[in-house]
């Protein structure tokens, strides 16, 4: 259902969007009826649109993953765009190729040097072939671990922003050590000396996600998912049946509330009706919040303090 309901809500918003251009150029003119008939169309088109989100209210598990994944979704560059200033990409892993699906670099968050990175999908099919859908290669790790080991080096928290189906699982990629380099982050990750802060913005699945969240705190969007693999993964490995993936996403608890009551997420960022893509403004506000929020508590904790805070977190987990 909440498919649909997405669909014709991105329908809406282009059309509420060419009405109030309408409005725009006709308000240069004298007055005249057509510009009252204009104002009438976009007060139906915003009823509309608004009757369309209360749609979304008690979604099941699979409407969850949905969500998560729909291309509307804000990614990292709109995370990064939001919330921090002076950003600077750092690209190439210092040894093969750079990877389009990791994104980051450094920048400011509230005047603080900071090192931010994530996964990226694209925007489109282009975007999307470029960024293999945000599923990184060892490059894209390898990337990270320099991103995570400069920032130990300067004293820079990190942050990082969850969005893939799981690590490339080419060929090519397992040629160039797939598996070593998740590792490896893990490793790295659980022994920073700084504040690591992790956020789920769409899907976060398998080691490709968790290569990126060994953090002191994990936050997670409202409608975002975080698991050990993809629902379709799920159907396909223990039911040998793909059709059964509503079962799936129900049995596998891989909501923000299934991971915040199972003390795996720290914080559940609320999202509006819909999600994130029908009102990111107001996501970006509260997520700012959190992440300052968590920030302020983390500074304050010594290296020492911050390895056996992680090391206390996954242990429990």
């Amino acid at each position: 259902m909440v498919d649909k309901i997405l669909e014709l809500v991105s329908k809406t918003d282009q059309q509420i969007a060419e009405a109030k251009q309408a409005l725009t150029e006709l308000n240069g003119d004298a007055v005249g009826q057509e510009y009252y008939d204009k104002q009438d169309e976009l007060r139906h088109l915003e009823g509309l649109r608004s009757d369309l989100l209360e749609q979304c209210r008690d979604l099941e598990p699979e409407d969850h993953v949905y969500i998560a994944r729909f291309s509307g979704r804000p990614h990292i560059t709109d995370f990064i765009d939001a919330l921090f200033t002076d950003f600077f990409e750092i690209r190439g892993d210092h040894l093969y190729d750079n990877d389009e699906a990791i994104y980051g670099g450094i920048a400011l968050y509230h005047g603080m040097p900071v090192t931010v990175l994530g996964h990226r999908k694209g925007k489109n099919l282009e975007e999307n072939m470029r960024c293999r859908f945000g599923m990184p290669s060892p490059e894209g790790y390898r990337k990270a671990m320099s991103m995570f080991s400069e920032a130990e080096k300067f004293n820079r928290p990190v942050i990082t922003f969850i969005d893939t189906p799981g690590a490339y699982p080419g060929m090519e990629a397992e040629a160039h050590g797939q598996g070593e380099a998740i590792a490896r982050s893990l490793a790295m990750m659980s022994h920073l000396k700084v504040p690591v802060i992790s956020v789920v913005t769409g899907e976060g699945n398998s080691g490709g996600a968790l290569a990126l969240s060994v953090a002191n705190r994990l936050l997670m969007l409202e409608y975002a998912v975080y698991s050990v693999l993809s629902p379709e993964g799920f159907c396909s490995i223990l039911f040998k049946d793909t059709s059964r993936k509503k079962e799936a996403c129900s049995l596998m608890h891989l909501t923000a509330d299934d991971m915040y009551k199972d003390k795996m997420a720290d914080e559940i960022i609320a999202e509006p009706a819909g999600g994130a893509s029908s009102d990111p403004v107001s996501v970006y506000d509260a997520l700012d919040k959190a992440i300052e929020r968590n920030l302020k508590e983390l500074v304050r904790m010594s290296p020492r303090e911050l390895v056996a805070d992680r090391h206390r977190k996954f242990r429990k987990i």
